[in-house]
């Protein structure tokens, strides 16, 4: 009976599944977030488009929840070349496919973070108002769309994190595998 994948394996899976489904929770809360009010018989809808860090977001968290959902496919079909005897193909084509790994890793960490503390910022405005600028604040108006941006938001975060470390894990398998001897 063939043993299981390595406990490091497993945790990596985990991880990539759990930034996945933040990912998108991520998305899906701020994109399917909308609230209408209606203020001196004038009907006004919140929506993530008119804040366009937000927007951004949805679009960069929606990405990386692809990105991590194909990511894990590899392992698992990986695994399974592995376990059948097809795997024992070219080391440089495993680095390098380690390599690649590990900078998408890392891009995507880095995107998902910068788009979400985009959006932070953005939305502070909307939380605390501007008062040089007469900006009101909106959140005492649209409380709902508000709170469900701020999980949205809170989600990102988790995964932006859950990527950082999932960075870590695709550095670990980048330098663990040897170089070939025609690059020493």
């Amino acid at each position: 009976m063939a043993a299981g994948p390595p406990s490091s394996v497993r945790a990596e899976r985990v991880l990539r599944a759990a930034c996945a489904a933040m990912a998108a929770a991520g998305a899906l809360l701020l994109g399917f977030s909308a609230q209408t009010k209606t203020v001196l018989f004038i009907q006004k809808k919140a929506v993530p488009k008119d804040v366009q860090a937000l927007w951004v977001l949805i679009v960069a968290a929606a990405a990386a929840a692809a990105y991590h959902v194909a990511q894990l496919a590899r392992c698992f079909c990986m695994e399974r070349l592995a376990i059948t005897g097809g795997g024992g193909g070219c080391r440089r084509l495993g680095r390098a496919v380690a390599c690649a790994s590990f900078l998408l890793d890392k891009g995507c960490a880095y995107m998902v973070f910068a788009t979400t503390v985009a959006a932070l910022q953005a939305c502070f405005v909307g939380l605390l108002g501007v008062d040089a600028l007469q900006w009101s604040k909106l959140c005492n108006i649209y409380t709902r769309f508000c709170e469900q941006a701020a999980a949205g938001m809170v989600c990102s975060l988790l995964a932006a994190a859950g990527m950082a470390v999932l960075s870590a894990f695709s550095a670990r398998d980048l330098f663990r595998r040897p170089c070939s001897p025609e690059y020493r």
